[in-house]
């Protein structure tokens, strides 16, 4: 599973990244709940935007219901940790890929989808490399790895789906290095999905 993600993404995460998660396991729950929020309105969004595409709007349908689960999942590990909510600031990274889409149909359709493969591979590979340092959370991220890299590979189903094969292509060397570029080069804010600790 994980060796498929990582070929997808190219890059694993910095060790430097894993350290900073062990260090402040409040900010990683925290801003894991709010990705899992984000990805759920992501693809609410997307069945909105998009609705006379039936296998989209019945696949984001389920991948929305699964991650308002995960979300509820992580609330309640915070409650039992005593982490109390507050409000971060959003990671550089959906907002850097999301400056990638075209503005007009199809490419920013196919954009969207592959984007959101993108980040939802990169959350598996990150799940996947802070897992065996971390106990109780250990176990509940790798309860996610295969639900995350079933979203990943949905969505791209979804783009070569609708897209075509050749605008795909390209598309995905447009993406991957940027998304790289996000998640290894110096990042002064610790978010789930930021780059390398400033």
């Amino acid at each position: 599973m994980l060796s498929d993600i990582h070929a997808f993404l190219g890059t694993t995460t910095p060790q430097g990244w894993i350290t900073a998660a062990l260090a402040h396991p409040d900010i990683l729950l925290l801003d894991h709940k709010n990705c899992e929020y984000k990805a759920a309105s992501n693809a609410i969004n997307l069945m909105a935007k998009y609705q006379e595409k039936e296998a989209l709007v019945m696949a984001m349908a389920r991948l929305a219901r699964e991650e308002l689960a995960h979300h509820e999942q992580v609330m309640k590990i915070m409650k039992r940790r005593g982490i109390t909510l507050r409000p971060l600031t959003a990671s550089r990274y959906a907002m850097g890929l999301r400056k990638l889409v075209r503005r007009t149909e199809p490419g920013m359709m196919t954009d969207i989808l592959l984007i959101s493969a993108f980040i939802e591979a990169r959350s598996c590979e990150r799940f996947g490399a802070v897992a065996p340092h971390l106990e109780e959370l250990g176990r509940f991220y790798n309860g996610l790895l295969k639900s995350e890299a079933r979203h990943y590979q949905g969505y791209l189903k979804l783009a070569r789906l609708y897209g075509d094969a050749d605008d795909i292509a390209r598309r995905i060397d447009v993406i991957r290095p940027v998304e790289q570029a996000l998640i290894a080069d110096p990042d002064p804010e610790f978010r789930f999905h930021s780059g390398l600790p400033a």
